[in-house]
């Protein structure tokens, strides 16, 4: 079982940050099919790199509902992930729902079974994982499984969303330093020299 790589004040480092998709990792293309159209979210690859520098595993947790309504093949959104994991570098799980809302199933957010299923898969528990994503759905995810939630907003998080959000960052960095901690996010090794991260919205 992988374990934390230490204490910080009481908190337990965690083992392992998932990541929504679309609006945080890469700009929200809705449906997207073309690998092109990838851009990835202002400081993800930074993050993404000082997390890997400290060994702390990344996944994504993303709904991907265009799926189950014949509006993205299977093929194509493996592209698309191809695509951003060759932007953003590999990530050490995807836990992709494919169905539509009407399907009912158990693994599209706010139900938890991606964060369980990315868990899992890791060999870490839901209490030692952060969820990171832009909507109520990825938070409510994160809570129903056990996790902590961090909210980064954009144009689409709705009001009641950020009220409701068991903590709030102004951007990526800055969710990884409410997750981690400013000592230990500083002290993560540059990534070609990209500056330490900011403060917390």
């Amino acid at each position: 079982m992988r374990k934390t790589i230490g204490e910080r004040k009481g908190r337990p480092v965690p083992s392992a940050i998932l990541f929504d998709r679309d609006g945080t990792l890469v700009a929200d293309v809705p449906y997207n099919t073309d690998p092109d159209l990838v851009v990835p979210m202002p400081g993800a690859l930074q993050t993404l790199g000082r997390l890997r520098a400290l060994g702390i595993a990344c996944g994504v947790v993303t709904n991907q509902s265009g799926v189950g309504l014949g509006l993205i093949a299977e093929h194509e959104l493996r592209a698309v992930n191809a695509r951003i994991e060759k932007i953003l570098g590999p990530f050490d799980t995807w836990q992709v729902c494919p169905h539509a809302p009407e399907d009912r199933c158990e693994c599209r957010k706010p139900k938890p079974g991606l964060v369980h299923a990315a868990c899992r898969d890791l060999e870490v528990q839901p209490e030692d994982v952060v969820v990171i994503g832009d909507i109520g759905k990825d938070m409510e995810a994160a809570r129903r499984a056990g996790a902590r939630g961090i909210l980064v907003p954009t144009p689409v998080t709705l009001r009641p969303e950020i009220l409701a959000a068991p903590a709030v960052a102004g951007d990526l960095a800055s969710a990884v330093m409410l997750a981690l901690g400013p000592e230990l996010a500083h002290g993560a090794r540059p990534v070609h020299g990209i500056p330490s991260v900011g403060s917390a919205a």
